[in-house]
């Protein structure tokens, strides 16, 4: 029962720290822990509905505290916005994309760690285009390709942040789970 209640605490903690990353105005574009997340929790948390709570919960809260600074001219970021469902549905794919992380390798850690935020630069950026959003480009294979080159900034820092998050969320849980099995009696 201890071990259950460290774990919900930590992973709360976990979820309020890159609630609050999220909102720091000094970060690189892009450069937030949220898909990291996404791919830690469908990796370890074994009631996968429960999964996708953690990457769901740090955005919400991350979106009121960017709505809380909007609202009171501290922010020119609003928290919500239309289109905000598409970009939650996103994350959900996100966390699917940690279900398929079976074996804690660096290897298929680092897979994931690109192939998500690819996936999501993919889709987030038609949905932006089709929705008219952005710079509003023309709805042609060649505005389609504006969009994304519009979009590659965030992409960049999306990447390597996810990578980086990748390796210090799974490599603290290797490093956790290595220690809890040293510390427990053998059976």
């Amino acid at each position: 029962m201890k071990r259950n209640t460290s774990l919900i605490l930590s992973f709360g903690l976990l979820v309020l720290a890159c609630s609050l990353y999220r909102v720091f105005d000094g970060r690189p574009w892009g450069f937030a822990p949220q898909i990291a997340m996404a791919l830690f929790s469908g990796a370890i948390i074994r009631d996968k509905k429960f999964a996708f709570l953690m990457p769901l919960l740090s955005m919400l809260l991350s979106d009121a505290l960017y709505q809380v600074l909007y609202v009171n001219g501290l922010s020119s970021t609003p928290g919500f916005y239309g289109g905000q469902a598409t970009n939650y549905a996103l994350f959900l794919a996100m966390t699917v994309f940690g279900f398929f992380i079976k074996n804690i390798r660096v290897g298929s850690v680092l897979a994931a760690s690109v192939a998500a935020p690819v996936f999501y630069f993919l889709l987030s950026n038609f949905q932006v285009w089709i929705g008219g959003g952005g710079y509003q480009r023309p709805k042609t294979f060649s505005g389609l390709l504006q969009c994304y080159v519009d979009g590659w900034p965030f992409f960049t820092g999306s990447l390597m942040a996810t990578v980086f998050f990748s390796a210090l969320f799974f490599g603290a849980w290797q490093l956790m789970t290595r220690r809890q099995q040293q510390l427990s009696p053998a059976n």
